[in-house]
């Protein structure tokens, strides 16, 4: 049997779709848990009549706490051979779950994944993987491209820093449920590191896996136009929370010795998250003055540890634009590297 766990907040435009296409999948062996995370719209009501529906589909709410608990609350109650996650404003293929559980089941894997397409409100567009159709990776070339990959970009990885955390989904993923209960690998809280909880938890996942397939086959659909994702919102002291985030890597490195390698990634890492701060900052939910958001990029390129890593950044393997980006970043040109985010930020809802 596999779990499919969906946490859910204020999903009433999309979570019946997305429901349905869990339930007609081809593969019908399945545990569908929803995990209501305080919603105050009628993500309730449709819930229960798709449980009243559906005697595989488990419905259990909370108040608010986030993502990350609502992900180990379904941990707990997961009890499939393998987990899915699915996020609730996001749909699958119909033979994704079967597939994935094939591929899976047949190789005795720890962990298979696929590729996605990303849904806009008037196109889709394919994440284009430059790959072979099938990519199995075992014991070392785990670690050695997969987990530091994880940890951040190093060399010509640095060219298309847009395109790091690909990898870094817990969607798209079918896990083998015994690596992830008997190693106790659960989600850290958002309240803590603010986001990236799935980029961390996979890290400690691939550092405990020794046989991977990636399936260079796009399943999963993702949503990129809802307002109430955490992507899509501002984000109180994100600064502070951000270093916590960072904080939690840099003890997983040193705490299994990986050495320099993932250390440069790390630095990496931190330098190329800059964008991803600076994006929140330019979020239409933040509704702060320009001023004022000027200043705030700012004292995110002023911060200890970005100032650090920035200094240890060398600029050769970016493309020429995100040269001049993480140039400006470098040299802490606030408002050149707000007014190339702003524009990031437009191109990205035309794109």
């Amino acid at each position: 049997m596999v779990s499919v766990i969906v946490p859910v907040y204020n999903g009433e435009k999309y979570l019946r779709e997305c429901i349905d296409s869990i339930c007609n999948q081809s593969y019908t062996d399945l545990e569908i848990i929803i995990i209501n995370d305080g919603s105050n719209d009628n993500t309730s009501k449709i819930a229960k009549q798709i449980e009243s529906k559906d005697n595989r589909v488990i419905y259990v709410e909370h108040e608010n706490k986030g993502v990350s608990y609502s992900r180990n609350k379904g941990l707990d109650l997961a009890t499939g051979e393998y987990i899915v996650f699915v996020d609730s404003d996001d749909w699958i293929d119909s033979n994704m779950i079967y597939i994935l559980y094939d591929t899976i089941s047949d190789n005795n894997c720890d962990l298979v994944m696929c590729t996605y397409i990303r849904e806009f409100s008037n196109h889709s567009k394919e994440k284009v993987f430059k790959l072979p159709e099938v990519n199995l990776y075992v014991h070392d070339e785990v670690k050695n491209e997969l987990l530091r990959r994880l940890v951040g970009p190093i060399e010509e990885e640095l060219a298309n820093p847009e395109y790091l955390d690909a990898l870094g989904t817990v969607w798209a993923k079918m896990y083998n449920a015994s690596i992830l209960k008997e190693k106790n690998l659960m989600f850290i809280d958002l309240e803590e590191i603010g986001s990236g909880e799935d980029i961390l938890f996979n890290i400690y996942v691939f550092n405990e896996v020794s046989k991977v397939i990636l399936l260079n086959k796009p399943m999963y659909h993702y949503w990129r136009g809802n307002d109430n994702s955490i992507t899509s919102r501002y984000i109180p002291n994100f600064l502070e929370k951000r270093k916590k985030y960072f904080n939690y890597i840099k003890e997983f490195i040193i705490d299994n010795d990986l050495g320099s390698k993932y250390e440069i990634a790390l630095n990496n890492r931190i330098c190329t998250s800059v964008l991803g701060m600076g994006l929140l900052e330019c979020s239409k939910s933040n509704e702060a003055s320009l001023l004022c958001k000027i200043k705030n990029v700012s004292a995110i390129l002023k911060e200890d540890y970005i100032d650090s890593a920035y200094r240890n950044l060398e600029l050769k393997n970016f493309t020429f634009h995100w040269r001049i980006f993480y140039f400006f970043n470098k040299y802490k040109l606030s408002l050149p590297s707000y007014l190339m985010i702003n524009g990031i930020e437009i191109l990205r809802k035309l794109i």
